[in-house]
């Protein structure tokens, strides 16, 4: 319960000292393909087990923030779908922090670990190496929690390795 609000604090602490950042020189980031593997209920440890994630992260901006949409699986038999909301924050050309929040579609569970409900909101951060060609490689750590939306709210968190591909999107030009 209490890592929640610590990584809720330090998204909120992030985004409100993002003006000092460089993001200026940044706005010509593509749209990115992300695969991620890392371990799933690492903390609680009620299930542990691997979670991958596949992720559309567009470059398309609504106010600050940028669409992205995912899917991802666990070793243990869960599974989620959905997407939300992330904001890149960068730190020279190299350094990029990513806090995103989304909900998300919710199957599986069991006796060890059910999440006690369909809808899971996703919030997680991300601190990534941005290369020349602009592929990231990058390490993030994210809560999915339904809310109270359930009878129980028990959470799990991940931690999730990170590689975007980036590229663009074809035109008839």
């Amino acid at each position: 319960m209490h890592s929640r609000y610590r990584l809720i604090a330090l998204i909120t602490v992030i985004i409100f000292s993002s003006t000092n950042c460089n993001a200026q020189a940044n706005t010509d980031d593509p749209n990115f393909i992300s695969i991620g593997l890392g371990l799933y209920d690492w903390n609680r440890q009620k299930e542990e087990g691997f979670e991958s994630r596949l992720e559309y992260r567009s470059n398309t901006k609504f106010w600050h923030l940028k669409p992205f949409f995912a899917v991802a699986g666990t070793s243990t038999g869960q599974g989620f779908v959905g997407g939300g909301g992330l904001i890149d924050i960068y730190f020279g050309r190299r350094i990029v922090i990513t806090p995103s929040f989304g909900p998300h579609l919710y199957a599986g569970g069991n006796s060890k670990l059910d999440l006690d409900h369909t809808i899971e909101f996703r919030s997680q951060i991300e601190a990534a190496y941005r290369f020349d060609d602009r592929s990231r490689l990058g390490i993030s750590v994210s809560h999915y929690s339904n809310a109270s939306l359930g009878d129980t709210n028990p959470g799990t968190e991940s931690a999730i390795i990170y590689y975007s591909i980036p590229f663009k999107k074809t035109s008839n030009k």
